[in-house]
């Protein structure tokens, strides 16, 4: 971590080892480059830590409480604002060139123009008591288990889950009194009790003059997505009202961290996956380790089928330690993480299969004729003799949408790779006219309909059976149908059902 400031207590200093992973991680977004972020990081950390003393100070000796965002989010509009700054003063080269545009648009104007204009969920965020606030941003949108959430903040394990079921339905209050509040025209002023109503029954059905105008009106649109607790928008909600530009992907990067119970910075990550407490861990952390123990057992793997052996082993089992026949190191058991690093050919090749890895190696067959048409240049042919690889079932593709407006959309591509990987690109093909515009966990680049995402510097290498994954932010305008012909390092992919 880079020089911030220095904790005031332990407390504080807890709070700072918790928070900076977040800042960071966003900052990376808004920036071209990874000292930049870490710069922005830096400075938006400073800017939020002094702001939220003043904030406490102040509560000190006026006795009155001041509405304002818990620490994680309140850092993070920090980025924000910090960006702006450095747009304001002759730095924007060094941010993203789509936060450019919006720090430039009315849709950022909203964030620091009259009160009741802002955010439906920025505004119900800070009307809550910060513990309150805390909570719901920590399960919501960091995704922490809510264990994890429970120790944080000092509550009972067993009655997090209520309280938290608590805590969102008072969200969902300041949300529809500040909606309410908001000057509406006459006709967003009509549907309020409508949209209540309907937001409040999970079963209920939205009338379909209700629809059309949820299509049209931004600020209701907002409303609906604070107000509805159930159907997994509530997450999107808060970290779209509340963040601002790139509240989707981050909100993204938060799932992945969580699932892979790796946030880095977190101290309570470490509780829940026995990583040493205080050190700081990151999905790249993980990859390197598998990518670690792989290339260890190969050396092992490989060590062993050098040690001389007694006699000539012709027709024996002896005969796999012939340094000439080294079909047998490629073990079933073994061959699927070390396969890279026992051979010279490159990770990334797919669509034809290792020679060392055929089944035609197996134990059974120990004779040396058999295994040395498997050199054959005829790649073809050892496909069709070795049913365990197919240049059709190399890789498999999973596409997700995440969420859907009327003019753009969050989707994800996961693929899951038969080959160990050293590096990737993965492409597909959009049919309705799809454009990209962000994207994390990689990068693209996009050729009319086709689109080309490579790996960024932190996910290269994949295990052999392992799965890696991309997620983006696009528009669309007459349809969004599933994109086709998936390809990865140029061969082609399956679909998954």
């Amino acid at each position: 971590m880079p020089d911030l400031p220095t904790p005031q207590d332990a407390a504080e200093a807890a709070l700072f080892s918790e928070c900076w992973d977040a800042v960071l991680s966003y900052a990376d977004l808004c920036t071209s480059g990874s000292a930049a972020a870490s710069q922005l990081a830096t400075e938006a950390f400073t800017h939020g830590i002094r702001e939220a003393r003043a904030a406490a100070e102040g509560t000190k000796s006026t006795g009155r409480r001041t509405p304002r965002l818990p620490r994680i989010p309140l850092l993070l509009t920090s980025v924000r604002t910090t960006a702006a700054a450095w747009e304001a003063h002759g730095q924007g080269h060094r941010l993203d060139p789509d936060l450019r545009l919006w720090l430039n648009s009315e849709k950022a104007a909203r964030y620091t123009g009259p009160p009741l204009h802002r955010p439906l969920a920025l505004r119900g965020l800070r009307d809550m008591q910060e513990p309150d606030a805390a909570l719901l941003w920590l399960a919501e949108v960091e995704a922490l288990p809510l264990p994890a959430v429970a120790r944080r903040l000092g509550l009972d394990p067993a009655a997090a889950a209520e309280e938290l079921a608590q805590v969102r339905a008072l969200f969902r209050d300041r949300c529809h009194r500040n909606h309410l509040d908001t000057p509406m025209d006459a006709n967003c002023r009509s549907y309020a009790r409508l949209l209540d109503a309907v937001t409040r029954s999970p079963g209920a059905e939205t009338p379909e003059d209700l629809s059309r105008h949820l299509a049209r009106c931004v600020e209701c649109a907002e409303a609906a997505a604070c107000l509805r607790l159930h159907g997994g928008g509530l997450p999107s909600a808060l970290a779209g009202g509340v963040i601002g530009w790139g509240g989707l992907a981050y909100l993204e990067r938060r799932r992945r961290a969580a699932e892979a119970g790796l946030a880095g910075g977190r101290t309570d990550a470490t509780v829940d996956t026995g990583l040493a407490e205080g050190k700081v861990a990151g999905p790249r952390i993980g990859r390197t380790g598998l990518l670690v123990a792989a290339v260890i057992v190969s050396a092992l793997a490989l060590t062993v089928s050098l040690m001389p052996f007694d006699g000539t082993g012709g027709g024996s089992a002896d005969a796999r330690g012939d340094s000439a026949d080294r079909q047998p190191v490629a073990d079933p058991g073994v061959s699927s993480p070390s396969s890279p690093s026992a051979t010279t050919r490159p990770a990334g090749t797919l669509v034809s299969p290792e020679p060392s890895e055929s089944a035609n190696g197996s134990e059974t067959n120990p004779d040396p004729e058999p295994q040395g048409t498997s050199t054959s240049p005829a790649h073809e042919t050892d496909d069709s003799a070795d049913p365990t690889h197919s240049t059709s079932s190399s890789c498999e593709v999973t596409y997700e949408i995440v969420n859907q407006w009327p003019d753009g959309f969050q989707a994800s591509v996961t693929v899951t790779s038969a080959k160990a990987l050293d590096s990737w690109s993965v492409a597909w093909t959009f049919h309705d006219g799809q454009r990209l515009s962000q994207m994390w966990d990689g990068t693209f680049v996009q050729n009319d309909s086709r689109v080309t995402a490579t790996a960024a510097d932190y996910n290269k290498s994949v295990a052999a059976g392992g799965t890696f994954a991309v997620g983006f932010l696009a528009s669309w305008h007459d349809g969004n149908s599933v994109p086709k012909n998936f390809t990865l390092n140029g061969g082609s992919c399956t679909s998954a059902s």
